[in-house]
C-alpha cells in the first residue's frame, strides 16, 4: 500500500499531513530498542494515591460507570468539580450547566476548538506548544498564529507587544498554556492581566489549559484566566486529573466556562467519544477532594526531582532553563556544542541512554526551537539518578 489511490489522492486529509506520526511514538520506539531511560514522553512511573485507585475498584464493583454514564460526566465529579475551583481560586460554577467532562484535557482541546472555530478563523497560540493543539487546529480548519516564548535568561518569557500585533480582524481565539509545557513558564499575574485586557479589548475568546494547575514551584503561582475582570463569560478552561494524580491512562479532564460555551464545546464532544472513563469518574471525583496535605506533599516530591535533574543536567553540561511549572525541564543544547535537537535527541539513547523529546517538534518556526530540548522529570528518584549518571558521559 502506497497511501494513494487510483487518483493520486493521498488517503490522509491534506490538513493533517504533517500531523502523521508523533516524535512521542517515534523516541518512546528508540527507547525500547536501545533499553534507554526514557525521559521524554510526560507520564509518571508510579501509579497514583492507592486510596483513588481502590475507589476506582469500588466504582467498579458497585456498577457505577460500567455503562454510559451522563454525557456532561457524573454529578458527583461536575460537583467535585465545582468545588475544587471555588475552594482554591474562588471561582464558582454551576455543576450542571457549566462543567463538561471529557477524556482527557486532549478531547476538551478537540472538542473545544471544532466547536468555536470555522474554516479561516485565526487562533493565537504560544509557541512551542503543545503538539495537539496544532492538530485539532488544523481539523477545525482554523489558522494558527504562533507567538514564540523566547529566553530571556534562564527562562522563557512572552512578549506582550508580540502577542497584541498577532491578533487581526481575522483572529478568533487566545489558547493560552500556562503552567507552559514544555517551557516550564508560569505566566505571572500582570502578564494574565494584559491577556485578559487584550482579550476584552478585541472581544475575543480565550481556551486556557491549566492541567498542571497544581505543579507550580517556588515563588510562581498559578492564576487561572477566567478569574480576571471581563474573562468569565469569554473563557473556556481545561483541567485534568491526569497530571494532578498521576494516573494518565484513566484520561478523565475538564472543562469549565459559562453555559453558552460549554453548550457549544458539548455539542462537538458528544459526536467525538461520547462518554469515557465512566468509573474513574468516581475516583477523581474522591481525589479533587483530597487534604492541600496531599497536593502539597506532590509538589515537593516533584520539587525535589526537578531539582535532582536539573543539576545533573547543569553538570553535563546542558545549558538548563529554570523550570517554574510542569513536570518538564528545557534545556539548551549549544553549550554541547550541539545544535540540532532533533539529530541529538535521536543520537541520544546510543550516547548515553537516555530518551528525551527535541523542542523543534513543538514549534512552526522550527529554527526558534533548533536547540532546545525537553526532558521530564516525573519518574521515580532512581530511575533520574540513573538517567544523571549515564548523561554525564557527555560531559567527557
Amino acid at each position: 500500500m502506497t497511501g494513494m489511490t487510483s487518483t493520486e489522492r493521498p488517503f490522509l486529509n491534506r490538513s493533517l499531513a504533517e500531523f502523521e506520526t508523533t516524535i512521542f511514538a517515534e523516541m518512546s520506539a528508540l527507547a525500547v530498542r536501545t533499553g534507554s531511560i526514557n525521559l521524554g514522553q510526560g507520564f509518571p512511573d508510579t501509579d497514583g494515591p492507592e486510596e483513588i485507585r481502590e475507589a476506582a475498584v469500588r466504582a467498579l464493583r458497585d456498577g457505577r460507570g460500567n455503562q454510559y454514564p451522563p454525557g456532561p460526566g457524573v454529578p458527583e465529579l461536575r460537583t467535585a468539580i465545582t468545588a475544587h475551583q471555588e475552594r482554591r481560586y474562588g471561582l464558582t460554577f454551576d455543576p450542571d450547566t457549566e462543567v463538561l467532562v471529557t477524556a482527557g484535557a486532549t478531547e476538551a482541546i478537540a472538542a473545544a476548538l471544532l466547536a468555536l472555530l470555522e474554516p479561516g478563523d485565526e487562533v493565537v497560540a504560544l509557541e512551542p506548544y503543545y503538539d495537539s493543539y496544532a492538530a485539532c487546529i488544523a481539523m477545525a480548519g482554523g489558522r494558527r498564529v504562533p507567538v514564540t516564548l523566547r529566553p530571556d535568561g534562564d527562562a522563557f518569557r512572552l512578549d506582550l507587544d508580540e502577542l497584541r500585533a498577532a491578533v487581526t480582524d481575522r483572529t478568533r481565539l487566545l489558547l493560552i498554556n500556562t503552567p507552559h509545557n514544555p517551557t516550564g513558564t508560569v505566566l505571572t499575574r500582570a502578564e494574565l492581566a494584559a491577556i485578559a485586557e487584550l482579550a476584552v479589548e478585541r472581544d475575543l475568546l480565550v481556551i486556557t489549559d491549566e492541567v498542571y494547575e497544581h505543579l507550580v514551584f517556588g515563588d510562581a503561582e498559578h492564576l487561572p484566566l477566567a478569574a480576571f475582570p471581563g474573562m468569565r463569560e469569554r473563557t473556556v478552561t481545561i483541567g485534568s486529573a491526569g497530571k494532578t494524580f498521576s494516573f494518565t491512562g484513566w484520561k478523565v479532564g475538564w472543562v469549565t466556562a459559562a453555559p453558552a460555551l460549554v453548550t457549544a464545546v458539548r455539542s462537538a464532544k458528544q459526536y467525538l467519544t461520547y462518554v469515557a472513563s465512566g468509573p474513574f469518574q468516581y475516583a477523581v471525583a474522591e481525589a479533587l477532594a483530597l487534604p492541600e496535605s496531599y497536593f502539597a506533599a506532590f509538589r515537593a516530591d516533584m520539587l525535589a526531582k526537578r531539582d535532582l535533574l536539573a543539576a545533573g543536567l547543569a553538570e553535563a553540561g546542558f545549558g538548563v532553563f529554570r523550570t517554574s511549572g510542569t513536570y518538564f525541564i528545557t534545556t539548551d543544547i549549544r553549550p554541547l556544542g550541539e545544535s540540532d535537537g532533533f539529530a541529538f535527541c535521536r543520537a541520544l539513547p546510543e550516547r548515553a541512554g537516555v530518551v528525551a523529546i527535541p523542542n523543534a517538534v513543538f514549534y512552526d518556526h522550527r529554527e526558534e526551537g533548533a536547540p532546545f530540548v525537553r526532558f521530564a522529570f516525573c519518574k521515580r528518584t532512581g530511575v533520574l539518578e540513573e538517567a544523571v549518571r549515564r548523561l554525564k558521559a557527555l560531559a567527557g
